[in-house]
């Protein structure tokens, strides 16, 4: 679908798109990852890395394929609808909003914890509640009046949360104890698949960052340049960061799971260090609640555009601002209700194995689509080597999946069951 058909303005550049990715890739998340890796391999944590740095990197490239040839709204959604129809595109836009939901309840849920370690004013219920509508009310309707509103917010709070991060990394070597980060030998595969399972997760978020695709401008080469700059600077940055804290804190790292960052930063730039983390860590959180705000609105959007979702308002651009406002406002109340009422644990398993099935979808369509002329045919960036990379990103994603635990694929079975019924019903009726 084009740009003239959709009714909406491209104006998101290289920068940022790119911006858009780190954005949700870098969350909360880095900020106790350090530990939790440590913990699982010791000073080896490098082999994970590398590892998942070259499974992001598979799965990337393969996005990069095939966003630089379907350039509509809606991200993976749009791509699997494109590769495998209907039913695949109607289970992957309900289960990765539902993650994404989920995901940002978690989030606001935490940002409102740590505003209460500051001040007991934001421990009320009354307060809760008021300080939540107007984060979701507010990022709605910076959506809501452009797209070039909401990726100028995006790049403002990526600048703000990377910064004390970056600042850490790199001044952090002064208090780096080299005898900190000698191997005490190669990890189990065993050991290495548990852990990059939960490292993995640290890394997604840069297929949410393609859902504006149908505002991208030059999409088939503005794309490819985003995903690699993205990609390779949040790696850079995760490795950094863990060879300085595992260098400053030694064996002791494991005792600092809730921040690790902020010890690292204690030791290296005193108590103003841990205060500069923890503000650092709210900046995090906004900025990933302004970014999922901005980006999962066009997977409903996409969704009911093509009919998948059988509600046509949720397909409506605004008039004047050009942005799919009815789903924006949509999502935001969604995930509003969802944070309101709390308890989403179940849903962080769906959230952790339907991101991996989703990556192993996007990694099967680029084999898929180059079977059709009409994608083969389209401008954009080719993977080189043939299939090489794809069957790689498969095989790795599918190793990956055996190391889940049988409760998670027993939830997610479940979860596939009844989407499936609720979909060939609404198939029926229509």
């Amino acid at each position: 679908m084009s740009q003239q058909e959709e009714g909406l303005k491209r104006e998101i550049g290289v920068l940022g798109l790119s911006a858009n990715m780190v954005n949700i890739i870098v969350g909360a998340g880095i900020f106790t990852l350090p530990a939790i890796v440590a913990a699982g391999l010791g000073n080896a944590t490098m082999v994970a890395y590398v590892f998942c740095g070259f499974l992001v990197i598979l799965i990337m490239l393969c996005f990069a394929e095939v966003g630089s040839r379907i350039t509509s709204s809606g991200g993976v959604y749009t791509y699997l609808e494109v590769a495998f129809g209907r039913f695949s595109g109607f289970i992957i836009a309900v289960i990765y909003i539902i993650s994404c939901i989920a995901a940002d309840a978690a989030i606001s849920g935490a940002l409102i914890n740590i505003l209460g370690t500051f001040h007991p004013f934001f421990k009320g219920e009354t307060v809760r509640i008021l300080f939540l509508i107007i984060l979701f009310g507010g990022f709605a309707t910076i959506n809501v009046i452009g797209v070039k509103q909401g990726i100028g917010l995006v790049k403002l709070n990526t600048t703000l949360k990377l910064l004390p991060l970056v600042i850490l990394a790199i001044i952090g070597w002064k208090d780096v104890e080299f005898i900190n980060l000698t191997w005490e030998g190669f990890p189990s595969i065993s050991d290495l698949g548990q852990t990059s399972l939960i490292l993995f997760f640290a890394f997604q978020g840069a297929e949410t960052g393609l859902s504006v695709s149908g505002e991208v401008k030059n999409p088939q080469k503005t794309i490819p340049r985003a995903i690699l700059l993205g990609i390779f600077g949040t790696l850079l940055l995760y490795m950094m960061l863990q060879t300085v804290s595992q260098g400053v804190l030694g064996k002791t790292i494991v005792n600092f799971t809730e921040n690790p960052l902020g010890e690292v930063a204690n030791v290296v730039f005193g108590p103003i260090g841990l205060t500069l983390i923890l503000i650092g860590g709210l900046i995090s959180m906004f900025g990933s609640i302004s970014g999922e705000l901005l980006n999962n609105p066009r997977v409903i959007y996409g969704a009911a555009r093509d009919r998948v979702v059988p509600v046509d308002a949720l397909a409506k651009i605004h008039p004047k601002f050009a942005t799919p406002y009815i789903a924006i406002i949509f999502y935001a109340v969604l995930a509003l209700t969802m944070s309101l009422i709390g308890g989403f644990a179940g849903m962080v398993q769906i959230s952790n194995v339907a991101i991996l099935i989703i990556y192993l979808g996007i990694a099967l369509a680029v084999l898929k689509l180059r079977t059709k002329d009409s994608f083969k045919n389209k401008p954009g960036f080719t993977i080189p080597y043939g299939p090489v990379v794809p069957i790689l990103a498969i095989v790795t994603i599918v190793w990956l999946l055996s190391n889940l635990t049988l409760e998670d694929v027993k939830v997610f079975g479940l979860t596939l069951i009844l989407l499936s019924l609720t979909y060939f019903i609404i198939r029926r009726k229509q």
